[in-house]
Parts: C-alpha cells; structure tokens; sequence
C-alpha cells in the first residue's frame, strides 16, 4: 500500500523551517511551563515536513542526507531547543520504522501525522507466545511520548539459544499507560515522560532484534537498496542529535552578541563590556570551541555519507571514532555555551533571557548516555588500546 502525501516536498524545507522559528519561539515559554510540547508547535513540524525527513521515500519521505539534518536542525534548536530534540528524536523513530517489514511500514505511515517515539534502553521483559511476544515493563526519558502515536520499545526476550537477548518491537502508544514524571531542569518542554507496558502483545511482525539491527540485517525489502537504510544503527541516530547540539550553541552565541551593546561590568569603572580585554578573551574562546565542535559534528556527517556512497563496511575503529567525536563535539559546545552563559552577567538569570535556558538544555543533553563525553572517551581509548568494546551500542 502505497502512502498519499499531502506533505510538501523537500525542496524549500530549508525556508519552511526558518519561516516557522517566530512561531516556535512564541510558543516556548508554554512549552516550558506546561513540560511538553505545543500542540500548535507539533502541528507546525508535521506540516511543513520536518518530520518526514528520515521515512522511506515509498511512504512520502524525503530520506534526508545528514547535513540536511543538522542544519534543519539547527534552525530549530535556535527557537527552541526542545522542539529541536523531539523533532531528531522523531526522525530516529520513523528511521527504525523503515527496518521494520513493509506491510508494518504501510499500517504505521498510512496517517501522515504517525509518529514515533524510541528509547533504546532494554527496561522491560517478554515471554513467547504463538504469534509473538507479552511484553511488561517501563521506558524513561522517552521524548515525544505524548504526541506520538507509535513507540519503539526495546526489551529482553528469549534468544534461540535459551539465553536472553534485547528484541525492538513497535507498539500502538494507546497500548501503554504513560506516567507524567518529567519535571527537569533543561530540556523541559520536550515532555519526556515514562511509558509502562503491562502485558502488552508485540506480534512477530512488529518484532525485530537488537542484533539484526545493529547487523544491518533489517526486515524490509522495499528499502533494502536504500543508502539511507542500510546506514548502521547507532551512528545514524546520534547524526539527529548534531545538529541539535550545533544549534543550541549558535543560538547562545546570537544571545550574547545581541545583549552585549550597551551592557557595562557592574562594580567596575568597564562602562561598555566590550571594551574589556576579558571579554575578548572569553568570546574568543567560545567561538573557537564552536568551530571545534562544529568540525566534529560535520565529519561525522561525512563519514556517515561517504562511507554510505561508497558502501563502504563500518569497521570497529570507525563506529568508536564516531562515538568519540561525538562526546567532543558535545564537549566543546556545553563549554563554548557556559563561557558565554559566564560572561553574560547577573541579569541573565531571568527568565526571559535566552542564554540561561540553553545553557540548562545543553547540560541535559550532554548528560545523554550517547554523547556522554566521558563515556565515549573511555569507549574509544579501550579499543585502542586493544580491549574488546564494553557495549552494543557501536
């Protein structure tokens, strides 16, 4: 079954998603206080097509390259850094949704407004059934739970060979109850609350292991020549998350420049701030970690599209660099962000001024068990040194 799209298509989305930055921004300080997406902000991502960029071209999608996720992005993050994260974590959604079987993509992508929400955290158990799996446990932090219509759930079940293994399946939202317990600190309005699986029935179609997954053994035939699906895994999802990053940090760096005329450093005979050698030191410094970190975040992208182009195999070096580069990346971007946070004096603690807010969001996100920079770091250097990789995310 073939999707009807009344989405535009991709060329212009460019100007789509700048246009919709006034609209987001307005609607941020809702989002904020009620710690969940606009609806009205939702409704304005599924129009304009933001959130087709990663489903299969068969079903009305645009299967973005990565540069053209992180500048759209990026644009995003500018006007509100948790539209920006719901909207990557989405398109990682609807991504996982191409490895599914065709007939499953059809039933998911029939609505052009489905969307789907993914935590990758194994949180739950299943036992066998006939014709599939029952399904209980809980997901936390799973962004874009209350306006998706679809999870991917992530759980351990019975492998072949009688141990356990971690299994996806795709789950209906309305088969989950969803606990309000997102009260947080940054990220706030992205709404990420914890859904909690009580006997739920995953069939075997809508079932795909974390191995063949990370394999890219996938059980779609409609895609399989696609190079957008047959990226790995894991390096494809965290590319959604780089241009948040870039983003965030652009629009503190747009802050600080539009408060810095006129503003003086208090208790100091500094009547202008930028007059002060220390805040030349500090812009310097901030604006060269963005560079730095902007560096990584594109060739992350060009080690994800080059490699895709080529067909080229993802070896064990190449997925620990990737990793590497983006525990770097969000690195010097947190830090480019709290030397400006730093520097932009004691007025910013307002409410009402950007910079205190991206500062919180980039702490949340540098805190993600992806791009942990410590973690990361420490994946990297152990394989190096010849030790085998801690972990199944690679």
């Amino acid at each position: 079954m073939e999707s009807v799209t009344t989405v535009p298509p991709e060329e212009g989305l460019f100007e789509r998603t700048a246009a919709l930055t006034e609209e987001l921004s307005a609607l941020r300080g809702w989002s904020e206080e009620n710690r969940r997406l606009h609806d009205d902000a939702v409704d304005a991502l599924t129009r304009e097509g933001v959130l087709h960029m990663r489903r299969p071209a068969r079903l009305g999608g645009y299967e973005s390259s990565t540069r053209t996720m992180i500048e759209v992005l990026s644009t995003l993050a500018s006007a509100d850094g948790s539209v920006a994260w719901n909207a990557s974590a989405w398109t990682i959604g609807a991504w996982m949704v191409g490895m599914f079987p065709d007939h499953v993509q059809d039933e998911v992508f029939a609505d052009d407004r489905s969307r789907v929400c993914v935590v990758l955290s194994p949180t739950a158990t299943a036992t066998e059934t006939e014709d599939g799996l029952v399904v209980d446990g809980r997901w936390s932090f799973l962004s874009g739970a209350l306006h998706s219509t679809w999870q991917v759930v992530l759980t351990m079940a019975p492998a072949p060979d009688g141990t356990q293994w971690p299994v996806a399946g795709l789950v209906p939202i309305s088969d989950l109850e969803i606990v309000d317990d997102w009260h947080t600190t940054g990220l706030v309005g992205t709404g990420s609350v914890t859904s909690v699986a009580r006997g739920v029935h995953v069939p075997w179609e809508r079932t795909l292991p974390m191995a063949a997954i990370m394999g890219n053994q996938y059980r779609s035939e409609a895609n399989r020549d696609s190079a957008l699906f047959n990226q790995p895994m894991l390096a494809t999802g965290a590319s959604g998350f780089i241009g948040v990053v870039l983003g965030l940090a652009r629009a503190a760096q747009a802050d600080f420049f539009a408060r810095l005329p006129g503003r003086k450093i208090t208790f100091t005979d500094y009547t202008a701030q930028a007059e002060a050698p220390i805040t030349h030191f500090q812009v310097a410094e901030a604006l060269l970690k963005l560079d730095e970190a902007e560096y990584h975040g594109y060739k992350m992208a060009d080690m994800l599209e080059g490699k895709g182009a080529a067909g080229e195999p993802w070896k064990l070096e190449d997925r620990v660099r990737y990793r590497a580069s983006f525990g770097r990346m969000a690195q010097l971007a947190k830090e480019s962000v709290d030397i400006l946070a730093d520097a932009s004096g004691g007025s910013s603690i307002y409410s009402t001024v950007a910079i205190q807010r991206i500062q919180r969001d980039v702490t949340a996100l540098s805190k993600h068990a992806l791009m942990h920079p410590n973690t990361n770091f420490e994946l990297f250097g152990r394989v190096m040194c010849g030790l085998e990789a801690n972990t199944m995310y690679l």
